[in-house]
């Protein structure tokens, strides 16, 4: 896995995040109540704070909880959450360390096909079904990891051009596309709770 990648509108944490898997894997989990930039910069920064060219999965699975929830709340802060997300990141490594040997890349190597792709992604730590999603269409349609029935797996996400998550974005331009349609399904989710309410009022 050695590709570009403009996830995080930086050279330094988008060159991480195309050679690294673990890189990669945690700016996904990462990405949660945060802008997609600040989450997909985060893996360059605990890397860089841990004196690191690159993440470590068995480093940080056995590193002390405190003082990893310290470097991630180091200002600037590597979440808005940074002590639950510290956590959350230990967990997805112990996990990767006690099934993979602490290789993140073996997740989808060898995989016989999207459903099974999907489904270790989903036993991963912090992914539920639609981040395992995104990160499937984001192998899929730029890390080169295309088994059988990918792009059906992904869902609407794998569909090309959908511009729907970060598996689309390549460049400025299409991070724009896709912060418009994240606004568009918020602002949509939004309207249906207050019609729903609407209607509840009036029964």
């Amino acid at each position: 896995m050695d590709v570009t990648l403009h996830l995080a509108q930086d050279p330094e944490a988008d060159e991480l995040l195309g050679r690294s898997p673990l890189a990669a894997l945690v700016g996904m989990l990462l990405d949660q109540q945060i802008p997609m930039e600040w989450a997909f910069k985060g893996p360059s920064t605990i890397a860089r704070r841990m004196g690191a060219g690159d993440l470590d999965a068995h480093e940080i699975a056995v590193y002390d909880p405190e003082a990893f929830a310290a470097l991630l709340s180091d200002k600037p802060a590597v979440h808005r959450y940074p002590g639950s997300m510290a956590q959350r990141i230990q967990q997805l490594c112990q996990y990767l360390v006690e099934h993979y040997d602490g290789d993140a890349s073996a997740v989808w190597e060898g995989v016989g096909d999207g459903r099974e792709l999907l489904r270790r992604l989903q036993e991963l730590p912090g992914f539920g079904r639609q981040k395992a999603q995104i990160f499937l269409a984001l192998l899929g349609k730029q890390l080169g990891v295309t088994p059988e029935g990918w792009r059906e797996a992904a869902g609407d996400y794998g569909a090309p051009r959908s511009f729907r998550s970060v598996a689309d974005i390549t460049g400025p331009e299409s991070l724009a596309r896709v912060r418009a349609h994240k606004q568009e399904t918020k602002a949509a989710a939004k309207a249906a709770k207050a019609a729903e309410a609407g209607e509840s009022a009036r029964e």
